[in-house]
């Protein structure tokens, strides 16, 4: 799981950063509103953690922002005591979640798990599940109505990042950053050759891999 904290508090983050490490939870930090809407654009997260009062971009502007571009990432939204109006708002713009200030860490982490395992897909142990198609992510097995398949390693990171959020399109940068990280010299004819390897494989199922013309590609229902 990978997850991005928005929070001006360095010490807060530090602290967060290391009890999630922990759990083998990999952490991105944000200490400004500019930079935690800068990486919520640019990479893809399991869980968004916002501060709403941040330097620079407020976090309900972050929250807007990631909305207004499709991304359903879970966000959870924390706020101080009294801004119950705050609350409010950030669940009405699309918050999943709220922490009020200051929180029991153990809770925060129990609510990240629960949030990412509440996606648009049926997360059953190791399995996510969409239309006819389910995918053990643990040992890169793709069902396709209960017939059995195994799918090489890159194939199988391009499955995961499509089933985890279907309807949710991945840029190209988006893609090469998770599956070869950004450093690597990768062509886009590197990408085609895996959809088209993934479409193959979906072409009996109820599912799809569309492109989004200029953009990337999503999972969708047929």
């Amino acid at each position: 799981m990978r997850i991005l904290i928005v929070e001006d508090e360095v010490k807060i983050t530090q602290a967060l950063k290391f009890l999630f490490s922990k759990q083998k939870i990999d952490v991105d930090i944000a200490n400004d509103g500019e930079e935690g809407l800068i990486l919520s654009e640019k990479e893809i997260y399991d869980v968004i953690i916002l501060d709403i009062m941040l330097p620079g971009v407020n976090g309900i502007e972050i929250l807007k922002s990631i909305r207004k571009a499709g991304n359903k990432t879970p966000v959870i939204m924390l706020t101080a005591k009294d801004a119950v109006d705050d609350r409010v708002f950030g669940l009405e713009t699309g918050a999943d979640d709220y922490l009020v200030k200051p929180f029991a860490t153990k809770e925060l982490i129990a609510r990240v798990k629960a949030l990412a395992r509440r996606k648009n897909t049926e997360f059953i142990g190791e399995t996510y599940e969409f239309e006819n198609i389910k995918y053990d992510v643990k040992n890169y097995l793709l069902y396709i109505d209960n017939v059995e398949y195994k799918i090489p390693l890159k194939e199988a990171m391009l499955m995961e990042m499509f089933i985890k959020k279907p309807r949710q399109v991945f840029t190209r940068e988006q893609i090469i950053d998770r599956i070869w990280g950004l450093e690597a010299d990768i062509l886009e004819s590197n990408i085609e050759i895996y959809v088209h390897h993934l479409r193959k494989r979906l072409e009996s199922t109820n599912a799809k891999i569309e492109t989004v013309r200029g953009v990337g590609y999503m999972l969708k229902e047929k």
